[in-house]
């Protein structure tokens, strides 16, 4: 117990300590120290951002990372064979008709040829039947011959004026490029999955893209072990506090690859900060920083005279609650020591 109450001792914050200026000097100063590279990622092939520029895109709270990667776990049964992980990761990799087929228009005639190339189906698990039912759902005017399917594109019925259109070069040059970007097999969002072995012998999936619910769909599939460094669907799918614990780990990944030792109460304060509210919001103009109390405090970010003319209009009254905004009238400010007053009772 004495050891324990010691070691509490040690973490408590001395009072009216000024955790949030601690916080960003403790983990913005590191970040001058990062690195612009990209890494790249065993087997997937797409540099994925590190250092400063996934710092940025995590305090930034992008909808999108700027390459997002899955990472599924199999199940125990599955997870130790290399040719089961495998199987799995063809079946949810996603693979287009481009992928698998030569697709090519003519103008002239207005149609769209789609030939099939065996050796690459082959390789990716999807037979001609397959590519046949793909393009019969997009048009059933298709003529077959030996590997080569053409299609004439149908006259086009406008909804608006409820008459019929003729097909035009254009339509046809759009429609091809359509037929090209259609998924024939996999789970849509994930592509290029490798297998992967981990450091305790077991066997995982390593993805370009994202979908959890897509990938958990799949029998083979640990739905508890499937992670994505896109935090937005993250929160989508699991939740605010899944969130929280996303971001705290992406920076904590972020430092450590760049061998920085930061606090880890450093980052959970970010990560608190930017998630509770209930959704995640930025570090930024657009988010914490533009939604501070103190007038001063928001017009000392980026938009100076914005704020200003916005509090002069409507008789906003500045408080000076906080550090920014004494630092900028010359006080104390009101953090430490800063926010203890004595008084001295003077003996006569």
């Amino acid at each position: 117990m004495g050891i324990a109450n010691k070691n509490t001792t040690k973490a408590t914050i001395s009072p009216y300590e000024g955790v949030g200026v601690v916080a960003a000097q403790s983990i913005g100063e590191p970040g001058t120290q990062m690195t612009m590279r990209t890494f790249h990622y065993a087997g997937v092939a797409e540099h994925v951002p590190t250092g400063l520029p996934r710092l940025i895109e995590i305090v930034d709270a992008k909808k999108e990372p700027k390459k997002p990667i899955i990472d599924i776990y199999l199940k125990k049964q599955y997870a130790k064979s290399h040719t089961e992980a495998e199987r799995v990761a063809k079946e949810l990799s996603s693979i287009f008709v481009s992928d698998v087929a030569d697709v090519s228009d003519d103008l002239e005639e207005l149609t769209i040829r789609i030939k099939y190339r065996e050796k690459d189906g082959k390789a990716l698990g999807v037979t001609f039947a397959m590519l046949r039912k793909i393009i019969e759902e997009i048009s059933d005017n298709i003529k077959i011959s030996g590997n080569v399917i053409t299609l004439k594109p149908k006259i086009i019925k406008s909804k608006k004026e409820k008459e019929e259109k003729n097909i035009t070069p254009k339509y046809v040059r759009r429609l091809t490029n359509r037929i090209k970007e259609h998924m024939v097999k996999g789970v849509d969002g994930i592509r290029r999955a490798v297998v992967i072995r981990n450091e305790e012998g077991e066997y995982f999936i390593r993805a370009s893209g994202y979908n959890i619910l897509g990938a958990c769909q799949n029998e083979c599939v640990d739905q508890s072990r499937v992670y994505t460094n896109n935090i937005k669907e993250i929160e989508n799918i699991y939740g605010i506090e899944a969130a929280r614990n996303a971001i705290i780990k992406e920076i904590n990944d972020v430092m450590e690859m760049q061998k920085l030792n930061v606090d880890i109460r450093h980052i959970t304060l970010i990560a608190d900060a930017m998630t509770n509210s209930g959704k995640i919001k930025s570090i930024g103009r657009h988010g914490l920083s533009g939604q501070k109390v103190g007038i001063l405090g928001r017009a000392a970010f980026e938009e100076t005279v914005k704020h200003l003319i916005a509090a002069a209009s409507s008789a906003s009254e500045e408080l000076l609650a906080g550090v920014t905004e004494n630092i900028i009238v010359g006080q104390t400010v009101p953090v430490g020591t800063g926010k203890i007053k004595l008084l001295m009772k003077r003996i006569k």
